[in-house]
């Protein structure tokens, strides 16, 4: 069995991935976006739960693709990784000792780091999509 990168049980996966997606409902600029896309929201909860089992437990439960998906939705930009992270590092705080928010949190802004570079054009270096 593989050992997770830090320690962390299913459970508190679940427990941030709850509490923070119940803080972006409300918040004012990351809402909006969300609330356009996700019409289920416990099945995009536990689809990101999986995700990050995946990224932290090596458990093999998810099969999507983040990158394609933001690309996709048309109306993620990367100045919104910013309160995202922002608002997912307080829930982390707010739900895990230290440490393990800490692992976490640099492990978030790794992949966010990620996620925003993608929505931007490589060869021209600018923002695709905007309207």
């Amino acid at each position: 069995m593989v050992q997770p990168r830090f320690p962390i049980t299913p459970e508190e996966i679940d427990t941030v991935v709850a509490d923070f997606y119940a803080f972006v409902r409300e918040h004012p600029g990351l809402g909006p976006v969300f609330a356009a896309h996700v019409t289920d929201w416990p099945a995009h909860e536990a689809k990101v739960a999986r995700f990050w089992r995946n990224a932290i437990l090596f458990e093999r439960v998810y099969d999507g693709n983040p990158m394609q998906v933001h690309r996709d939705a048309g109306n993620v930009r990367p100045g919104m990784f910013t309160p995202w992270l922002g608002l997912f590092d307080m829930v982390l705080r707010r739900n895990l000792p230290p440490e393990t928010a800490e692992a976490w949190s640099a492990l978030a802004h790794r992949i966010g780091a990620g996620l925003r570079s993608g929505l931007v054009e490589p060869s021209k270096g600018v923002i695709p999509n905007l309207r």
